[in-house]
């Protein structure tokens, strides 16, 4: 992922260069904005930085750079009872008109991958059963 994303390459002024970790960082908060979510799910290293306080906001956020363009895998877990074809479709929803007003890229892809279902009722653990 050391590759960059370049916007306007003719202009007078220069280029703009946008890092993947960046576009990863604005999807994971637009991910987590949606009702219905209850978390991304990063790997090991992200959650044991966050058990020492660090916030890791492109968690569960793979940005994969493509000659077709963006693609964008999410990986979360959603709220016990909610409606996962409709909330999965809110959150690529909201990371398309984010990114798009935040850097005018238009993305090939957001594909949701729900991994998991909080069950917060007596404080039970999530299960991992997708």
């Amino acid at each position: 992922m050391s590759e960059q994303v370049i916007l306007n390459e003719n202009s007078s002024l220069g280029k703009v260069e946008i890092a993947p970790v960046v576009i990863e960082v604005i999807a994971g908060i637009a991910t987590t904005e949606i009702k219905g979510v209850h978390a991304t799910r990063g790997n090991f290293a992200t959650g044991v930085a966050e058990r020492f306080g660090l916030k890791a906001y492109g968690k569960g956020i793979k940005v994969e750079l493509t000659e077709a363009g963006v693609v964008i895998d999410v990986f979360v877990v959603f709220d016990y009872g909610v409606a996962i074809p409709v909330v999965a479709q809110k959150v690529q929803e909201n990371i398309r008109q984010t990114l798009k007003n935040m850097t005018a890229l238009e993305i090939e892809e957001i594909n949701v991958h729900v991994v998991g279902v909080q069950m917060d009722k007596d404080g039970q653990a999530d299960d991992d059963r997708a």
